[in-house]
């Protein structure tokens, strides 16, 4: 989790402007539950704790008991809990919907606490494919990801970023092509990542690049063990001939002596 600091702002009520402490920022995967620190130490007795999402009322401490808004969409039910001491409050089992602006306020402070909440979607791991229209020596291979937003995408050789592609709001499908050679003994690996996660798929040149029996043998399989191939390839095709070669004059032997212990009446 990652917590950042903004500039402090002002919040505006019809009594005047209250001093909000600086706008802080929570960073959460969906699924995660995560709690929003209200900086109250100790809430008193009759103090009443208020909880908004943007401006909607979402819950309340009040005479040191719990009381939850449900809203039109219904998204927080029985999600949220308060903590009586503080007035912190949880969100269980968090949703990207719950990404927001989060204040609470004191019937008897000033000051108003403001957190920005970001909750990102599940990283999947992303897929390595090869691309069989390539039709270069060189092995040409695909990483992608399916229905993704605010990540970005990127090849590694090594440990060091080779190639990369981003997405912000939309959720989209995000590919990214790499070409190498067959022989090529350097570490590639695809990765996925948004500010707080990161998921890899490492590729494998040997089990996703190999092509050996076809053209491309020489370049994938080794000069040697090509050679040995095409070498078995040239003693069957010889074989092949021999047999038929001797099939042929056995045969045309055979038809000889037919016609030599049957010969055929001359006029």
């Amino acid at each position: 989790m990652k917590v950042a600091s903004e500039p402090t702002a002002q919040l505006v009520s019809e009594d005047g402007v209250f001093v909000a402490d600086a706008v802080k920022s929570e960073s959460v995967t969906e699924g995660e539950s995560v709690s929003l620190n209200s900086s109250f130490t100790q809430i008193h007795r009759d103090e009443e704790i208020e909880w908004k999402f943007g401006d909607i009322l979402i819950a309340k401490v009040k005479n040191n008991k719990s009381v939850f808004y449900e809203i039109d969409d219904e998204s927080f039910r029985d999600r949220l809990k308060l903590d009586h001491q503080t007035g912190s409050l949880t969100i269980i089992n968090s949703r990207t919907t719950d990404s927001g602006l989060y204040t609470v306020s004191s019937s008897e402070r000033d000051t108003i606490n403001t957190i920005n909440l970001t909750v990102y979607a599940l990283l999947p791991v992303p897929v390595i494919s090869r691309d069989s229209s390539s039709s270069s020596s060189s092995c040409s291979v695909v990483c992608s990801a399916v229905n993704v937003s605010h990540v970005t995408l990127s090849w590694f050789k090594g440990n060091s970023v080779f190639s990369s592609v981003s997405v912000s709001d939309l959720s989209i499908s995000l590919s990214l092509p790499l070409e190498v050679e067959y022989q090529d003994k350097n570490t590639y690996s695809c990765v996925i990542n948004n500010p707080i996660r990161n998921q890899t798929r490492h590729l494998n040149i040997t089990e996703l690049c190999h092509t050996c029996g076809t053209s491309l043998a020489l370049f994938c399989c080794g000069f040697t063990e090509a050679v040995i191939r095409l070498a078995l390839s040239a003693l069957v095709g010889v074989a092949t001939v021999v047999v038929l070669d001797n099939d042929i004059r056995s045969r045309s032997l055979q038809q000889k002596k037919s016609v030599q212990k049957y010969p055929s009446n001359s006029d």
